[in-house]
């Protein structure tokens, strides 16, 4: 079992930044991937960004490219997601996930959630 926590949402202007973290607790298999998707109201929940904990290399969504960087810190069990030139259209709850999978865009591989953390982007 492998849990995971999000923190680091909230309100920003149009232009700014903003650091999301997944704290993981339990097992975390060193051939997991690790992503970030999120879900707009209306929307279906879609792919940000992933990375995998064993080699650290890295997949985005077209529409965060040079924009969003995933990272993560084996020490700290923790994966990041430093979000700058944040749009209006990035306001979304932003969800973390953990998964056995190689089809890093695909939601329905992933099998450990967090409950969420809200991003709202004022224009």
């Amino acid at each position: 079992q492998v849990q995971l926590v999000e923190s680091g949402g909230g309100l920003v202007q149009a232009g700014g930044s903003l650091r999301l973290s997944c704290a993981a607790s339990g097992r975390i298999f060193s051939n997991y991937a690790m992503a970030w998707f999120r879900q707009a109201p209306g929307k279906e929940r879609e792919f940000v960004a992933a990375i995998s904990w064993s080699d650290g290399s890295t997949y985005y969504a077209d529409s965060v490219k040079g924009r969003f960087t995933i990272s993560r810190v084996k020490a700290e069990n923790t994966v990041y997601l430093q979000m700058n030139s944040l749009k209006p259209e990035d306001t979304a709850v932003y969800y973390c996930a953990a998964g056995l999978t190689r089809d890093w865009a695909q939601r329905m591989k992933y099998d450990y959630w967090g409950q969420g953390t809200q991003v709202t982007v004022s224009s």
